[in-house]
């Protein structure tokens, strides 16, 4: 397309970790708990965009590609995203039952208020999906479980087993941004992101907690053009969710025997990462460009989960993930088969944050292959529809691990009660509508 012209230990571990597996499991199709895809041009093209000055699909990934454009632009767009988690125990293999398909959406505008300078406003989910595991698929984590009471009770029988069972996470950013094109090659961006984590719902056999939360971050953006030459930069700051809710103890045992303490307000600072973005396109043809990015995302920000309780005060829980800042890269070329007809391509290779000393199945992550195909098609009246669909797949990953699960209250991460072969993989599927004005 062209311009537009005190709760106690083993309750708290539950909480904590089902927290964990809440956050994590949304990286179906990017590393760590990240849902880049947040246009249709982006689902087509792998997230390769970061310097391509065309298209408003661009816009959510670099605001600075809004000064190339001289009208005012508006786009709606919606996402259907089909996640597969699978991991082989002991017991046999066993698929998430989680949604099926879960939907998002997005929505960009670019308003052009001069010849210099454009006022963006987006909204977009870049994180959150579901996942279930069922009863059993983890061994030690399941069937009857002992806590370690004091005398004269000692250990003490539950009824089921402490592995998480339900998560659930939907995070919206918010976006305004400002855009100044400096001259005929150079535009720069600058705006906030406010995410609002609208939906949090996670549970164990022992707890659940339901929360919400916001946090605040930051973006700069640039893009220099020159003739079939563009160079695109795109920073995104880390940000802390703090993330406060209503905990209730699933198990009402615990609470008889003093275990657990009832129904309460629980809290967690969440850190999400920074992202940093270089991309370099150039024009092999007026109708033909190729596009190469590179991704570095600061998932070392996401070393630890510490739970609160509001009625105690004071940390009851540290979770510790320890990832490492992960890479990845990625290609895309675009090809203007007719002048209202533009085709897409995309491929990225996407690294994992997570290593093997604390991993998780709430994160069965690994490096992954994403491959991406789509169109778009100019209407009558400055409308334009567009479409993409992204096929992720996640290498094996068949973890195996020294280090044995001491039982309830000790930490699961990176021990052998995780043992197995993980395999996941998805189906994306956008559609956006465009007008220009």
């Amino acid at each position: 397309m062209t311009r537009g012209k005190t709760v106690t230990r083993s309750t708290l571990t539950a909480l904590a970790s089902s927290l964990a597996l809440l956050l994590a499991q949304s990286g179906a199709s990017a590393s760590g708990f990240g849902l880049p895809e947040i246009s249709a041009a982006g689902v087509a093209t792998t997230n390769a965009l970061v310097a391509n000055p065309d298209e408003t699909g661009a816009f959510a990934y670099n605001p600075a590609a809004m000064g190339f454009h001289d009208k005012t632009s508006v786009s709606l767009g919606g996402m259907l995203i089909g996640p597969t988690f699978e991991v082989e125990t002991s017991t046999g293999k066993h698929e998430s039952d989680g949604a099926d398909w879960i939907a998002t959406g997005f929505f960009q505008a670019a308003i052009k208020a001069s010849p210099q300078w454009t006022i963006g406003f987006g909204v977009n989910s870049p994180m959150g999906l579901e996942n279930r595991w069922e009863e059993g698929t983890f061994p030690k984590l399941s069937g009857n479980t002992t806590v370690p009471l004091p005398p004269p009770l000692g250990p003490t029988p539950l009824p089921n087993g402490s592995h998480p069972t339900d998560s659930k996470l939907q995070i919206v950013d918010f976006v305004p941004t400002v855009t100044y094109r400096v001259n005929d090659n150079l535009s720069l961006s600058g705006g906030i992101d406010l995410y609002w984590v609208k939906d949090a719902v996670l549970n164990s056999s022992l707890g659940k907690l339901d929360g919400d939360g916001t946090g605040l971050g930051f973006n700069l953006s640039a893009l220099y053009v020159r003739d079939a030459l563009s160079v695109g930069a795109a920073f995104r700051s880390s940000s802390t969710v703090n993330v406060e809710g209503r905990y209730r103890p699933l198990n009402p045992t615990l609470v008889m025997l003093g275990a657990a303490l009832p129904a309460q307000g629980a809290s967690v600072d969440v850190n999400l990462p920074w992202r940093l973005q270089l991309g370099v396109r150039y024009e092999i043809k007026p109708e033909w460009a190729v596009e190469f990015d590179w991704t570095r995302t600061g998932w070392s920000t996401f070393d630890k989960l510490v739970v609160n309780a509001d009625q105690t005060g004071g940390t009851i829980f540290q979770d510790v993930n320890n990832w490492d800042d992960a890479d990845a890269f990625r290609f895309a070329t675009t090809y203007q088969l007719l002048p209202q007809t533009q085709l897409r391509f995309g491929y990225t290779y996407d690294k994992t944050p997570q290593g093997d000393d604390h991993f998780s199945a709430r994160v069965p992550d690994n490096d992954r292959h994403l491959f991406g195909i789509g169109v778009a098609h100019e209407l009558a009246d400055g409308l334009s529809l567009e479409f993409g669909y992204l096929y992720v797949r996640n290498e094996q990953r068949n973890f195996r691990s020294s280090k044995p699960y001491e039982g309830l209250g000790g930490e699961i991460n990176g021990t052998d009660a995780l043992d197995g072969k993980y395999q996941t993989d998805a189906n994306l599927i956008a559609f956006e509508l465009r007008k220009y004005f």
